[in-house]
């Protein structure tokens, strides 16, 4: 691992300290948990951004699911 020196006000390492204290972790496990859903959360948005993109430039047609609305099984009534 590598360490990484960081500056954080004061009421979020107060808050980090509560809370690690009642997980039984670390600052620096904590820390990586965080950061990882922080990457997650911001890829997931980048993928969502690249998707909204591709269908305003290739938008959805009436026509493109047509073949399958005969294959459609809503059950039973």
């Amino acid at each position: 691992m590598r360490v990484v020196q960081m500056t954080l006000d004061e009421e979020l390492v107060d808050s980090i300290d509560n809370i690690v204290r009642e997980l039984k972790t670390t600052r620096s496990a904590f820390a990586r948990e965080a950061l990882r859903e922080a990457i997650n959360r911001f890829n997931t948005r980048r993928l969502e951004e690249k998707h909204r993109e591709g269908y305003e430039r290739h938008p959805v047609t009436k026509e493109e699911f047509e073949g399958w609305e005969d294959e459609q099984q809503w059950g039973e009534p």
